[in-house]
């Protein structure tokens, strides 16, 4: 019980991000292949590897394009790999979700659509309802971030604006077999807001995006807001006939990493408790109930947590939702020895940063203290990104090439 529990807690979410690798986990799930075509599309900050998994264990001919955010993209022999911006979408997204949706409308009866979708493919595949403009959408996008509007209601507009979300591209891919690969970055692991649901019958409804834009006070861009009040040409529901025989199967998730590093804290001589895979709530609310379970929590415990938290901006600082989760947990903490705690998004990017999340240890707040940081202010102004970066805590992982969500490991020593 020794070892530096940073090294500890970095080990944890090493073997977290393992279990979602496509490389170790996307094989098993490979449909047989067609008697015509196999084409792969897809998007997400994972689709490249998930891309380069299939060619390493696909027998037979294989063509296809997916999308992935920049600097994510992997070398792949067959399929082709584009990248664009994430999380707000660009020309780049618009022109490679046009390509995918052509490929689709060109399948046959004996072609089989493999369909890889994980966590980014939202804003990745966005191609415009027909009258709508990107920088319409480019807008949207922002608004709904800056809200602390959860992933599915953010998704719920997306699809309502889209012409290939929203069940739209396995509908597009009648009368082929379609099966989709995905790697959920989502609570309950719900396969209509994974990536929008471009494969799956969508339950929302344009009143539905509507409500959401009016629970967050969003009206503009006005032009989307008069397209969604004219609801014309639903997203495809369930019972829609061309999606009746598409099949879904998941290759990773947030529960799956959750156990992989239940198991290495066993091997470090840890009990794990797994508070849950898909908490979801502001960042700094989540962190003081975290904060009061370790305090409560028995010498020797590691509390792992998966989901989403969200963040409601009002300040003009940096950092993403585990950048807030970890200011806030520190604070509420507030210096109780012996507990150390990580807080980070499995794909390696905290938001928009370029880290992962950070680090909090015991004596956080007396290392800020000394350095002449306010803890309380940073966090008013939405910069954990900025208050961790000046004690050198922000964890760097670099793109994962996966994504299975938030991961929150709290331990406490013995």
């Amino acid at each position: 019980m020794s070892e530096d529990p940073g090294l500890v807690l970095r080990r944890l979410l090493d073997a977290a991000l393992a279990s979602a690798q496509p490389a170790q986990c996307l094989a098993p799930h490979l449909p047989e292949p067609p008697a015509g075509r196999t084409v792969v599309v897809g998007a997400g900050k994972a689709a490249a590897t998930m891309a380069r998994a299939v060619e390493d264990h696909w027998e037979g001919p294989l063509e296809g394009l997916v999308v992935t955010r920049y600097g994510h993209r992997v070398p792949t022999a067959r399929i082709e790999v584009v990248e664009a911006a994430h999380p707000v979408p660009d020309a780049g997204g618009r022109e490679a979700a046009a390509r995918i949706l052509s490929l689709a409308e060109g399948l046959g009866a004996d072609d089989l659509a493999l369909c890889l979708i994980s966590g980014g493919g939202s804003a990745l595949l966005t191609l415009p309802a027909p009258g709508i403009a990107l920088a319409d959408k480019q807008a949207m996008t922002g608004a709904l971030l800056r809200s602390g509007a959860a992933i599915d209601e953010i998704n719920c507009v997306r699809k309502h604006l889209s012409a290939i979300k929203g069940g739209r591209l396995g509908a597009a891919c009648h009368p082929a077999r379609v099966v989709s690969l995905l790697i959920s970055d989502v609570a309950g692991d719900d396969p209509a807001v994974i990536g929008s649901g471009p494969t799956v019958p969508d339950p929302t409804t344009f009143a539905d995006a509507l409500a959401v834009l009016r629970k967050y006070g969003i009206e503009e861009p006005a032009a989307l807001i008069r397209h969604l009040e004219g609801g014309s040409e639903e997203t495809p529901k369930q019972g829609d006939p061309r999606l009746a025989e598409a099949e879904t199967r998941m290759v990773a998730t947030p529960a799956m990493a959750l156990t992989a590093a239940a198991a290495a804290a066993r091997e470090a001589g840890y009990e794990p408790v797994i508070l849950g895979d898909a908490l979801e709530g502001e960042a700094r609310v989540l962190a003081r109930e975290h904060a009061r379970l370790a305090r409560n929590a028995a010498p020797g415990t590691v509390l792992l947590s998966g989901g989403e938290a969200t963040v409601t901006v009002t300040g003009a600082g940096r950092g993403g939702p585990n950048a807030e989760y970890a200011l806030a947990l520190a604070l509420a903490l507030d210096g109780a020895p012996g507990i150390f705690a990580t807080a980070c998004d499995t794909d390696g990017i905290d938001g928009t940063e370029d880290n992962a999340g950070a680090l909090v240890t015991p004596d956080t707040l007396a290392r800020a203290l000394d350095a002449g940081e306010d803890a309380a202010a940073r966090l008013a102004a939405n910069d954990g990104y900025g208050f961790f970066a000046r004690l050198g805590d922000l964890v760097m992982t670099g793109p994962t090439l996966t994504n299975v969500n938030d991961f929150r490991a709290i331990l406490v020593r013995r």
